[in-house]
């Protein structure tokens, strides 16, 4: 919808740009009635529903508004046209229109309304509720002020309350939202389980709490994710691994406790009443599997993990000889790990990836690896399908259309590993590369 628009709105300009040449006038009178026409046409096109009024919007709205209203006033005062009339002028009036018309609607670009759905398959309907949790005995270390630490969380779970079903807890990407995987949290929940991801607060994009306030990224950690690099600097890389992992893990584990506190309350929300907390599993993407890696070295009730596309940043003890040091520990717990083109060339090159390469060994067991051959690392998320365009660029690929495959396979090895492992239905088979 964005691009017709973009494309319909530099026609028109172009088309009353050459009106205005032939005609030798800038037609002051017709242009404010063309912009209020505007307008009164995008307004139609929200009411109608044919435009998803959201943030996509937003700068456009106010712009035609502010317009429109412009355009009233020149004709309630009849202003007449004043300078001298130039095609010069005129060709400059209408490119620049052209580009702020771009840049107002690149949001709409970016984000298409219409995007791509994953059904889910499972035998039961999905639903979702929000909650604001507040840590009591963490404050926040990413503001000056004294606060608690605040998490945002988001629960999918069956539409179906006769028993109780296995809790997954799910970490975002290092620069996600709550909602980066939901076609997976809903293809869980449609199969029978309680699917919990958190808003880790400053390290993700933005969230919002039950009071609906917006908290958005801290920049100085984006400015540590974004220029860490630890072939140039080891020794920097290992302090912010540390760093991230302590408030990720503390965060899981906090979230994981409290809901565990709810589940035996009897005056509780009907949500917890359908946890089973003696099956939990945890999973991530990027940064989040590394925290749910970590997880499962933590606790003693996890019970089986999937990392989408995640090092080991746990397992890191120190830095020798520019080089990390690992732990010697066997991993505790069944882990599915799941790759993308992104990291699988560099799994012998990275040091945070060495026990990630160690893992590919078949002879290992409980540890399953899963490469999706082409995808990039963003395709293991729904953002591929919220900003194909973003997606592709950062992922250094263009193939949209096989989006929808690549999260149906995730889909279908996260299923079929939890099942195993948390259901106890079979043997997990499904390792090895799609």
């Amino acid at each position: 919808m964005g691009v017709i628009i973009f494309f319909t709105v530099v026609f028109v300009e172009i088309l009353f740009a050459t009106f205005s040449i032939i005609t030798k006038s800038n037609h002051l009178t017709e242009k404010s009635i063309l912009r209020i026409v505007s307008f009164i046409v995008f307004m139609l096109l929200v009411i109608l529903s044919i435009i998803d009024f959201s943030f996509r919007y937003y700068a456009l709205a106010f712009f035609l508004l502010l317009t429109s209203i412009i355009g009233v006033k020149t004709l309630v005062r009849g202003k007449k046209e004043k300078g001298e009339y130039k095609v010069v002028r005129v060709v400059l009036r209408t490119i620049g229109m052209s580009v702020l018309f771009f840049i107002l609607i690149l949001p709409a670009i970016l984000f298409p309304q219409n995007k791509k759905i994953v059904d889910y398959t499972g035998q039961y309907q999905v639903k979702t509720k929000s909650y604001t949790y507040i840590d009591k005995n963490r404050l926040e270390s990413y503001i000056s002020t004294v606060e608690n630490r605040k998490l945002n969380v988001k629960v999918w779970y069956p539409d179906n309350y006769k028993r109780r079903y296995p809790l997954i807890v799910f970490s975002h990407g290092g620069l996600g939202i709550k909602s980066s995987n939901e076609s997976l949290y809903n293809e869980l929940a449609s199969h029978g389980y309680v699917v919990l991801s958190i808003d880790h607060t400053y390290q993700c994009f933005y969230t919002k709490d039950e009071s609906g306030n917006t908290t958005f990224i801290n920049f100085g950690y984006m400015k540590e994710l974004l220029f860490e690099n630890s072939l140039s600097d080891i020794q920097q890389s290992y302090k912010y691994y540390q760093k991230w992992m302590e408030i990720r893990t503390d965060d899981m584990d906090f979230v994981i406790d409290y809901v565990i506190g709810e589940t035996k309350k009897d005056n509780t929300d009907m949500v917890y009443k359908l946890m089973d907390i003696n099956k939990v599993g945890v999973m991530g993407h990027s940064l989040g599997g590394s925290a749910a890696l970590g997880m499962g070295r933590i606790r003693d009730d996890i019970k089986a993990v999937i990392a989408l596309e995640s090092p080991y940043m746990y397992d890191i003890e120190g830095v020798e000889n520019k080089e990390f040091i690992f732990t010697d520990m066997d991993y505790p717990i069944p882990v599915l790990n799941v790759y993308s083109d992104s990291a699988w060339a560099i799994l012998a090159k990275r040091p945070q990836y060495e026990v990630n390469y160690r893992m590919l060994d078949e002879k290992i067991e409980d540890v399953f690896n899963v490469y999706i051959r082409g995808a990039g690392h963003l395709a293991l998320t729904d953002f591929a399908i919220t900003s194909p365009i973003l997606t592709g660029i950062l992922d250094g690929k263009n193939d949209s259309d096989k989006t929808l495959y690549y999260l149906k396979t995730i889909n279908m090895v996260s299923l079929e590993f939890f099942n195993s492992y948390l259901k106890s239905e079979g043997d997990f088979t499904l390792s090895g590369s799609y």
